[in-house]
């Protein structure tokens, strides 16, 4: 799979919540440590659920990273000695983000990226669809659904234990408390416009 031919390429890891994203990302940067690679691990600000300075996958693991708002700034840290440049929870950012991956794949860099691929509607997330295109190579993760145990590729957020509404705030940033891995099936979002138009409570 990653045969090289030029250096310089973008990976994209991603699926819905609790799919193992994070974690992926991590043990591709313990392998490539083991390579003796010069990484940079990025994160954007606003995740802060587990650590102010780490990124952190549900399971726990955990590797050392750079906190940013916003994706150019990544270009005041990579170097010419910079092997490879990881971000997670890209999903995050603005458009700038595929710009900056693109640039720094024809500069050499092996440019990985952890996010997910649709939000709590469920509908595409922000740059990963424009991430996963121009991308090399795309990794497309599965969660279990909490519901019936099918694959999951939808993440579910909750208020209060029940659905949330289509109309709530895209970004809102948690875990286990607020959000659950469900199958397509399963996945349920109040308020969302249907081929007929509103109809509340439908899957």
């Amino acid at each position: 799979m990653y045969h090289q031919y030029q250096e310089g390429y973008v990976e994209v890891i991603t699926g819905c919540m609790f799919a193992g994203k994070t974690e992926e990302l991590i043990r591709r940067i313990n392998t490539l440590k083991y390579a003796n690679k010069n990484i940079l691990v990025f994160k954007p600000a606003v995740d802060n659920r587990y650590s102010d300075d780490e990124v952190v996958s549900h399971a726990g693991t955990r590797v050392r990273s750079v906190v940013i708002d916003s994706a150019v700034k990544i270009l005041e840290y990579v170097t010419d000695e910079t092997d490879v440049v990881a971000i997670d929870e890209v999903q995050f950012f603005d458009d700038e983000i595929v710009k900056v991956c693109d640039h720094l794949a024809l500069q050499g860099k092996r440019v990985m990226v952890a996010g997910l691929d649709m939000d709590f509607r469920g509908e595409a997330f922000g740059v990963i669809p424009k991430l996963m295109t121009t991308a090399e190579f795309v990794t497309k993760l599965t969660a279990v659904c909490t519901k019936c145990g099918a694959p999951a590729t939808r993440s579910q957020r909750l208020v209060n234990g029940e659905p949330a509404s289509y109309n709530d705030p895209v970004v809102l940033v948690g875990a286990s408390e607020a959000y659950e891995a469900r199958c397509r099936h399963d996945h349920i979002v109040y308020d969302k416009p249907t081929i007929n138009g509103y109809s509340k409570g439908e899957k």
